[in-house]
């Protein structure tokens, strides 16, 4: 395990919780308003991958990065036929195992604790995403080309927008807590994307992200 890593799995094992409760709404109403109006984009990637994900119906996906497992959860729920989510913090796979048992999903998601880099899938998937990934990468190309060679079908990304003004300060905040933090123009996703071998995609912009589905 190299030395980002490294630090990547620190911060995310140190910050699993407050993570989690973005989603839950589990904090003060104070705080769930000021994540509606600052972290509004987090809300709208999820709808952007769950309806690009379509067709959803028994086909296979990879969630890069999954965090808490809340994507992966909801394509089981709208009839995934497979779900694999790898995420280097043993916090959020143990997140991620524990809500899919209680909502009786585990049949359908496996959760490994794992670099994308490093995983060795039995097959391959219809559908790989990354969402709120290649923000802690430097070099995000290997991950490209990796998630081209498992899928069949699309990836779906996310990528944090360059010249926004949250971009500076999300950098200095996250500084503090040993994350680096990495931002995109539009010009630099798609030679990104053409580097990795990714026949064509679409960039949206939405919110202070660009997210992007890419074709196989």
């Amino acid at each position: 395990m190299n030395n980002e890593i490294q630090a990547q799995r620190a911060f995310w094992n140190s910050e699993a919780d407050a993570f989690q409760k973005i989603y839950t709404h589990r904090k003060s109403k104070f705080a769930v308003a000021l994540d509606q109006i600052f972290r509004q984009d987090m809300y709208e990637r999820y709808t952007f991958t769950i309806n690009h994900c379509e067709p959803i119906k028994d086909r296979k996906f990879l969630d890069v990065g999954c965090g808490n497992g809340m994507y992966s959860q909801e394509l089981a729920r709208k009839g995934a036929g497979k779900v694999v989510g790898l995420d280097i913090s043993e916090v959020m796979i143990d997140l991620c195992r524990k809500s899919t048992q209680e909502k009786n999903l585990s049949d359908i998601c496996t959760f490994i604790q794992t670099d994308l880099l490093d995983y060795k899938p039995d097959s391959t998937f219809d559908v790989s995403f990354g969402i709120g990934l290649f923000d802690y990468i430097s070099d995000p190309l290997p991950v490209l080309k990796r998630m081209r060679e498992v899928s069949t079908d699309k990836a779906i990304l996310a990528f944090p927008r360059l010249w926004t003004w949250r971009a500076p300060i999300r950098k200095v905040r996250l500084a503090r807590k040993g994350c680096d933090v990495y931002f995109y123009s539009k010009a630099s996703i798609e030679r990104l994307l053409s580097a990795a071998g990714f026949s064509r995609q679409e960039i949206f912009r939405v919110g202070k992200l660009y997210c992007v589905v890419a074709y196989v």
